[in-house]
């Protein structure tokens, strides 16, 4: 299974090779017309797009669900985000790799099947570079082949996001048609199904971004039928029946193996990024669970309140649910919350041979690391490897697509569509929900009634069936990467500027929020009690906020000024380099780069 690995290993020493032989006339046998003629040729020349492209550190994302010590930049907003020199996601090296790759092979590849694959592969990585380029920075230029330093193209205008889009779709459908449907029980590689979960990935983005924008194009593709390309896609997925999701029937443990588990399993990851313990392939999602040191990112009250109760009912129609404290708050939840979360009686997951488990060795919460109180669970390794709970040394796959999220693409395009049948629901969200172990509601039939909370944190939104459909997207894919593009492209972006709060507190006191014997917190105003150890602690109103001044949600990061300017945030802006080297480069709107041409 980690024969992959070593081909991308293979891969990254023939890099700097293969872009030398690329700019420089060879003086070895080596050359642009000697290569690319083998299947061998064209996977090295390749396998560095998967590594290049395919983002490693989803579990660190920032939004209005998680914050970190140091708020991000795109987080804070403000002056913390100018227009860069260099950079700032303009780059265009891999594109090069991916149009020399597509103009060499129909020229120089002898073997017909490794030419039709490889022509696919290149097809769905472009698309995969410009949907990241259209998501940054709207219009972009649209280049298809290899230029030279003298092409005129290099200097070409901004083209438009549709003609962009709409070879994005030929790209897809081209890759689609030309991958295989598999690499026998790996899944490390692109297949069609990766294909497909691309094209419903960023159809429906747009669809949506158009739609929630108010963005019309004379001539061009309407929001209706990007997400009606959307759910195509996703539901050929489904139809295919190669995929599923990961259920053992344990409820309250199966949502943390998928993400726990050391190679991905292949019934619910359509695409996955191999690390590996053996070949030194490491992230760090177990060190920013578990370390201090490690940004301290940590879930928001406003996330915590959109999970259900296990039986389905809504938390948020509890009697007194804005003033519950941790435990309380916890208790009898949807069970991803406590495999996201680390909640009273909290485990690791443990291994015996290759069974995963829950360890019977309980933890509490450590509230040094979690900045709200909540600290994170999700992508923790097991408790074998806890040497490794260290700065970047886990080794468990992640996901790039899996098939959760192609069920929630399919029911978020037909809801915005207004097409999601009770046997769409069924198969989607209720799916979802019954793999998780919600065991009431109605789990198969979409609701006649929109949840007023639901409401307050979706403004604009008074449709049940979307605003359910965005809750369970928010809870199946929490800390994968998503939230901050969903808040883009639903024009949400002013989120990022509300308060960051956290746990419930009623007043100063020492808290043991989890039940564990150990003190957690402890709240004081005036002198602090000497006798009383808490692992942390801190005077009221001034090293702990509290929401309401003498008690309430804590505030986190009070003192930061968060700021979402809507009219030239929901875009990166055009580097000054750039736009210096190539004056038909238009700048977005609000940006200020001193540039007047």
């Amino acid at each position: 299974m980690k024969k992959y690995i070593l081909l991308l290993a293979a891969a990254a020493l023939s890099l700097s090779a293969c872009d030398d032989l690329l700019d420089k006339t060879p003086k070895s046998k080596i050359s642009p017309e000697s290569y690319f003629r083998t299947a061998t040729d064209l996977q090295l020349f390749t396998n560095p797009l998967y590594n290049n492209l395919l983002p490693k550190s989803i579990y660190s994302e920032q939004s209005d669900q998680y914050i970190a010590a140091i708020p991000s930049d795109l987080v804070r907003g403000g002056t913390n985000r100018i227009v860069p020199a260099s950079g700032g996601g303009w780059t265009w090296t891999n594109l090069r790799r991916i149009n020399t790759c597509l103009d060499y092979i129909p020229k120089q590849c002898q073997d017909s099947s490794a030419a039709k694959q490889y022509t696919a592969l290149c097809k769905f990585f472009r698309a995969y570079f410009y949907f990241d380029k259209v998501q940054r920075f709207g219009d972009v230029p649209w280049v298809d082949h290899e230029l030279g330093s003298e092409n005129p193209l290099l200097y070409a205008p901004r083209d438009s996001r549709e003609l962009v889009m709409a070879n994005m779709i030929k790209d897809i459908d081209d890759a689609i048609a030309g991958l295989p449907s598999s690499y026998g029980s790996l899944n490390y590689r692109v297949t069609k199904w990766a294909a497909l979960a691309l094209k419903a990935r960023f159809c429906l983005y747009e669809g949506t971004y158009r739609k929630y924008h108010g963005i019309t194009i004379e001539g061009a593709k309407s929001n209706e039928y990007y997400l009606e390309q959307a759910y195509k896609a996703a539901e050929e997925i489904m139809n295919s029946g190669n995929f599923k999701l990961y259920t053992t029937g344990n409820p309250d443990l199966d949502y943390a193996v998928l993400f726990s588990e050391y190679d991905s399993y292949t019934g619910e990851y359509i695409l996955a990024i191999n690390f590996d313990n053996g070949t030194a392939l490491y992230h760090n999602a177990t060190a920013v669970a578990v370390m201090n040191s490690q940004g301290r990112i940590s879930l928001t009250k406003k996330f915590v309140n959109c999970y259900l109760m296990k039986d389905g009912s809504r938390f948020t129609d509890k009697p007194g649910w804005q003033t519950m404290q941790f435990k309380e708050e916890t208790t009898d939840r949807d069970p991803r919350l406590g495999q996201t979360i680390r909640i009273p009686g909290y485990a690791r997951i443990t291994t015996e041979g290759s069974n995963y488990k829950y360890s019977s060795t309980k933890q509490g919460i450590d509230a040094t690391i979690p900045l709200t109180g909540y600290q994170m669970a999700k992508f923790v390794m097991p408790d074998n490897n806890v040497s490794q709970d260290k700065f970047d040394k886990s080794y468990n796959d992640l996901p790039i697509f899996r098939y959760g999220e192609v069920l929630l693409n399919y029911a978020e395009a037909k809801a915005e569509l207004g097409t999601l049948t009770g046997s769409d629901w069924s198969n989607t969200i209720g799916a979802l929900r019954r793999r998780a172990g919600i065991t009431g509601g109605d789990l198969d039939n979409p609701p006649a009634i929109a949840d007023p909370y639901l409401m307050e944190i979706n403004p604009g939104i008074t449709d049940p069936v979307l605003l359910e459909v965005r809750r369970e997207r928010a809870v199946e894919l929490a800390q994968e990467g998503f939230r901050y593009d969903d808040l883009m492209r639903w024009k949400y972006g002013d989120m990022l500027a509300e308060p960051y709060y956290g746990i419930y507190f009623p007043g100063v006191g020492v808290y043991d929020i989890d039940g564990d014997g150990t003190n957690d917190y402890y709240i004081y105003t005036g002198t602090k009690d000497k006798n009383v150890t808490a692992t942390v602690s801190g005077e009221l109103g001034k090293d702990i906020i509290l929401s309401e001044g003498d008690k309430g949600y804590l505030r986190i990061h009070s003192n930061i000024v968060f700021n979402f300017d809507p009219e030239r945030d929901y875009l990166y802006p055009i580097p000054i380099n750039d736009r210096t080297l190539n004056r038909q480069l238009t700048q977005n709107p609000g940006w200020k780069d001193g540039l007047d041409f």
